[in-house]
C-alpha cells in the first residue's frame, strides 16, 4: 500500500501545484489598495519540494518559474557547482552542498527538509529530468519511502538542457530526429551503451553525448567514434562544447574523422550530426526535408 501511495503521489501533487502557481502569478496584485506592504500568503508552501532545472549556467537562461520558486525557498540542496551558479538567487538561503556521487543522499536530504516544513529546492543544472535529480527523488519515493515524505508536495520545474543550449549556439543540429546518450558506464553497462549507439547510428539519428569523458575515463568516446564510423562518413560534423552560457564558454566544430577525446572533460558535451547534417558558414544544421520543396530545390547544392 505504501509503495502504491508513493508511486501515485508525485503525479497528483505536481498537477495541484501547477494550478496553484498559475493562480498565484495571475491573481496577486503587487500594489495593495491601502498602500501598505503586500506579503503573499505562504501557507501553501509548507512541505514544498521544488526540483529545479537551473538551465545551462547563465542566469539569463533561468526560467521565470524557476526564479520564482527559488525566491520562495528557505533551503537549497545540490552539487556545490550548481548552487554557486545561482549567484544572488542563493543569497539568504541555507545551502546544503553534496559532492558528485552522493545523489541518493542529496535527494533524501531534500525530501527530509521539505517534510520538516522547509520550502526546499533541489537544484540540477540543465533540465532536472534529463540526467538530473528528478528521477532520483521519484526512485526514493517508489522504492524506499519514509512515512513523513507522504506530506511533501513535489513540483518539477523544467530548465533549458545543455544540449539545447549547445544546439542553439551551433545553429540547428538537432532540427530532425535525434537521441541523447550518456557515455558513463557507472550505472549502465558499456555493452548496453554501445548497442544503443550502434542502433541509433543505423537509424541515422543525430546524437548528443553527455558524460563523454571524465577524470577517470576517456576510452568510451573513442569507442563511440569507432562505432559511428561504421555508419557515418568521416566528414560528418561534430560539435564539441564546454561551459556553454558560462564563463569560459568554448564551442568547436570538427568532424567525426578528426574527433579527439583528449582535450575534453566532464563538463564537455559532444554532438554528432546525422548523414544529412551540414555546415552553412559558421553554422551547423540538420535539414528536415524542406530542400525537396520546389521553391528550394532549384537552389540546392
Amino acid at each position: 500500500m505504501a509503495d502504491e501511495l508513493a508511486a501515485s503521489m508525485p503525479i497528483r501533487i505536481a498537477f495541484q501545484r501547477s494550478i496553484h502557481v498559475e493562480s498565484r502569478s495571475v491573481n496577486l496584485d503587487p500594489t495593495p489598495p491601502d498602500g501598505g506592504t503586500f506579503n503573499p500568503p505562504l501557507q501553501n508552501l509548507m512541505n514544498q519540494l521544488y526540483i529545479i532545472g537551473a538551465g545551462p549556467g547563465g542566469l539569463e537562461h533561468l526560467s521565470p518559474a524557476a526564479r520564482s520558486a527559488l525566491e520562495s525557498c528557505t533551503d537549497l540542496a545540490g552539487h556545490g557547482l550548481y548552487l554557486n551558479l545561482l549567484g544572488p538567487l542563493a543569497e539568504g538561503k541555507t545551502r546544503h552542498k553534496t559532492p558528485m556521487g552522493e545523489e541518493l543522499a542529496r535527494a533524501a536530504l531534500a525530501l527530509d527538509l521539505a517534510a520538516s516544513g522547509r520550502t526546499t529546492a533541489l537544484v540540477s543544472s540543465g533540465d532536472a529530468g534529463i540526467y538530473g535529480m528528478a528521477t532520483v527523488v521519484f526512485e526514493l519515493l517508489a522504492r524506499k519511502p519514509k512515512p513523513e515524505w507522504a506530506a511533501v508536495e513535489v513540483e518539477v520545474i523544467p530548465g533549458i538542457s545543455a544540449m539545447q543550449a549547445v544546439a542553439a549556439r551551433a545553429g540547428a543540429p538537432l532540427a530532425h530526429d535525434f537521441c541523447v546518450i550518456s557515455l558513463s558506464d557507472l550505472l549502465t553497462p558499456w555493452e548496453l551503451i554501445a548497442k544503443r549507439i550502434d542502433l541509433a547510428a543505423q537509424g541515422d539519428f543525430a546524437m548528443a553525448f553527455y558524460n563523454a569523458v571524465s577524470n577517470k575515463r576517456s576510452w568510451q568516446l573513442s569507442e563511440a567514434r569507432q562505432i559511428l564510423l561504421r555508419h557515418r562518413q568521416p566528414e560528418t560534423p561534430v560539435i564539441i562544447a564546454f561551459n556553454v552560457t558560462r564563463k569560459g564558454e568554448q564551442i568547436t566544430v570538427t568532424t567525426l574523422g578528426e574527433l579527439d577525446p583528449e582535450p575534453l572533460n566532464m563538463l564537455s558535451l559532444v554532438m554528432v550530426g546525422n548523414s544529412e547534417t551540414r555546415r552553412a558558414g559558421k553554422w551547423v544544421y540538420t535539414p528536415r526535408g524542406y530542400h525537396t520543396k520546389p521553391e528550394l530545390a532549384a537552389g540546392t547544392q
